[in-house]
């Protein structure tokens, strides 16, 4: 059976679900959901790239199982978040005749398990599905929590919903498989929950980033970690109606980043986080609210993992800043017109800030630009 090192309970009430991590998952997939989804059928959705990599040993674990599925395969990349996309994978999961009762399995990083995800949550009014996160930022982050949807022209992630999976099985084996820099964007996301309000992890990081970069004990320890602080802060606030929006430190100026480079291998998601966390981090300074050095500290881990840290690392020319405002205000924690941030008070001492003036923000836009 599989061997399972780390196990995070996500405590929803009726719609509670595990989070198991461990290598070589995927090899033993079908006897799990054989176990815990007796009956079912399953509608795989992965991209190109997975089907490659890790799709065959899904595939061996279904049919050693004796479970029924059907394959439906998109685009690798950001721009996969589409309506045109959505529409292939809703009209594949009818195609496969997959009834109500049946599960949709998101095999991918996380613009796969955004769009099953979101897929699964309309059609035939609502599947359930199951994520299956094959790269870092998925397997800490947005894997968990039900946040599910595509990109709109406007911005990123605009349309969606909220829609828990059954189950969540992080297969260590599968980041072995990214590349250097793939696997960096995703430790921008794994940095993110010790600058939210955990310092001490940030500390560990520091001490432990080797190690949970060459594949040690370590990193499935992290993604442990960053999955139990996902979890207590779903708990408490699900819908995002308060403190789970400092789940979104460094995302503002992240999405407006990836906006503004559409979307693109250019700035992957994880590298307009890491950007956007030490900008949220010098702006906070700049508003008096945090000490400078902090933002230096944070920038020197982050270059250290092989990020980006500064607008100028962005291959290419950035639009103007009226472009990145504009982008900017159709963020989705935007009420009434009026912005707000995640700021901090230092690494780990991370604050919702409503009401933030936009000529500040402006202003210190046009000062950070190369």
């Amino acid at each position: 059976m599989a061997a399972i090192s780390h196990k995070v309970h996500v405590a929803l009430g009726e719609r509670a679900y595990d989070i198991l991590i461990g290598p070589d998952l995927l090899d033993h997939a079908g006897a799990i959901l054989a176990e815990r989804f007796p009956g079912r059928r399953f509608g795989v959705v992965t991209d190109i790239e997975v089907e490659k990599a890790q799709l065959p040993r899904l595939r061996r674990s279904f049919e050693k199982a004796g479970l029924g599925f059907s394959v439906i395969t998109v685009p690798s990349g950001e721009s996969t978040k589409s309506w045109q996309h959505l529409q292939t994978v809703v009209e594949g999961l009818l195609a496969a005749k997959l009834e109500r009762n049946d599960l949709v399995i998101a095999l991918g990083g996380g613009v796969i398990g955004d769009i099953a995800g979101f897929a699964a949550s309309i059609t035939r009014r609502g599947m359930d599905f199951v994520q299956m996160p094959t790269t870092l930022l998925a397997q800490v982050d947005s894997s968990v929590g039900g946040k599910t949807g595509i990109n709109s022209p406007h911005g990123k992630n605009l349309v969606g919903a909220f829609h828990q999976p059954k189950l969540v099985l992080a297969d260590l084996s599968t980041l072995d498989t990214l590349s250097q820099r793939q696997f960096a964007a995703g430790y921008a996301e794994v940095v993110k929950y010790g600058l939210i309000d955990s310092p001490d992890f940030f500390e560990w990081l520091e001490a432990h980033q080797a190690e949970i970069f060459s594949g040690g004990p370590a990193r499935g320890e992290a993604i442990a970690r960053c999955c139990a602080h996902k979890a207590r802060v779903v708990i408490e606030d699900e819908k995002e109606t308060g403190v789970r929006a400092l789940l979104n430190l460094g995302h503002t100026f992240g999405h407006a980043l990836e906006k503004d480079t559409g979307y693109s291998d250019r700035l992957l998601h994880g590298e307009g986080v890491s950007i956007g966390m030490v900008l949220a981090h010098t702006f906070s300074a700049r508003q008096g609210f945090a000490p400078g050095q902090d933002a230096g500290r944070i920038a020197a881990h982050l270059h250290k993992s092989g990020l980006p840290t500064t607008l100028a690392d962005i291959p290419g020319t950035l639009g103007s800043t009226d472009t990145l405002m504009h982008a900017i205000a159709q963020d989705k924690k935007v009420s009434r017109g009026a912005l707000t941030f995640i700021l901090t008070r230092g690494i780990g001492k991370a604050f919702i800030e409503k009401n933030v003036d936009p000529d500040a923000v402006r202003t210190f836009i046009e000062d950070m630009r190369p």
